[in-house]
């Protein structure tokens, strides 16, 4: 059992409690005991992709936090917490809805590398201590404004709910509620807001680099746009190599371990390595990196390479000059 299970996370859910519901399930289903992680922290209240590393592949879930991730997000205008999601309270509010073209106007100025201070409800350390403790506490949390990269920032098509009790006219089918969305947050179903229309909210998606905060980011949009604003859902559909095309549920998780089944849905060490080249080595080579001795004149162009011996994964190596040294070895 060394490999990754793709968890679609429930709302409410921690990622530790995610965790810990892989190792019941490996517990229920007699598999034994293994090292679990997760590889990237979604909030509880978020759902969506969190992968989850099993056995030998734990060692590969700190390459996992450094992913790209993408997402699915709610703005709701007109009001902003202190969290910056619905989980705060009220702290500033504002009048002003935007209309969808000001909407689309305003992203180009979120999209590449930007600066954006993170919310002072985050896992950040402040002298130590964590930024959300220090402002649970009432204290006052200033963080250094950090560099991210929004590779990609756009409408949801379909999406947005104008501020008219009626909704807009002019067609086109309602909007489909998702299941992913939060209880505490079902906008009603309608047509798409008329032209000019002021919006009450707007989805978005937006592929992001590490240590972007998706809340920031959402405040930042309503700001741009003269409003204030707190994101209502937050769902990651893809985290590095992961989409939700290859998340399986809680159930679904629990029902493979009680059938004993859940090698079915353990995806190879592989799947995670899948941006980077394979690098096949003869049993000697192997032995080599295996003591953790660097291999001498390899025919690779500089980099990092997947090597293996056969089918058999070996270690996470880099090439540079002709000398391959490992950077995580695998004991398979």
């Amino acid at each position: 059992m060394h490999g990754w299970i793709i968890l679609d996370k429930p709302l409410g859910l921690g990622s530790t409690q995610g965790v810990s519901a892989v190792k019941r399930a490996l517990r229920e289903g007699g598999y034994g005991k293994f090292k679990v992680g997760h590889g990237g922290t979604l909030d509880p209240l978020a759902t969506g992709v969190l992968p989850i590393a099993i056995g030998e592949v734990t060692k590969l879930a700190g390459r996992m936090l450094d992913s790209d991730k993408i997402y699915e997000f709610t703005i709701g205008f007109g009001a902003q917490t202190d969290t910056l999601d619905l989980e705060g309270r009220e702290i500033a509010t504002s009048d002003v809805r935007p209309t969808l073209a000001q909407v689309e106007a305003v992203l180009p100025r979120f999209t590449g590398p930007i600066e954006q201070v993170p919310p002072a409800y985050s896992a950040l350390k402040v002298d130590g201590a964590r930024a959300y403790d220090l402002a649970r506490a009432g204290e006052e949390v200033t963080l250094a404004t950090r560099a991210v990269t929004i590779q990609a920032l756009q409408i949801l098509p379909g999406t947005g709910r104008g501020t008219a009790a009626e909704g807009g006219g002019g067609g086109g089918a309602p909007r489909a509620i998702s299941c992913a969305e939060s209880p505490l947050h079902q906008p009603a179903a309608g047509p798409p807001p008329r032209a000019g229309e002021e919006l009450q909210e707007i989805t978005l998606t937006a592929h992001v680099s590490k240590g972007t905060y998706i809340r920031s980011l959402a405040r930042d949009i309503a700001l741009a746009l003269g409003t204030v604003g707190h994101v209502t859902m937050l769902r990651r559909t893809r985290a590095g190599p992961f989409g939700v095309d290859s998340a399986i549920s809680l159930d679904k998780l629990a029902d493979a371990a009680k059938a004993r089944t859940l090698e079915h849905l353990l995806l190879p060490l592989r799947a995670g390595l899948d941006d980077i080249p394979a690098l096949s080595l003869t049993p000697d080579q192997a032995g080599l990196l295996r003591q953790g001795q660097v291999l001498a004149g390899i025919a690779a162009e500089d980099g990092q390479y997947f090597a293996l011996l056969e089918e058999t994964p070996v270690a996470l190596v880099e090439a540079q000059s002709g000398l391959v040294r490992v950077i995580r070895g695998f004991n398979l």
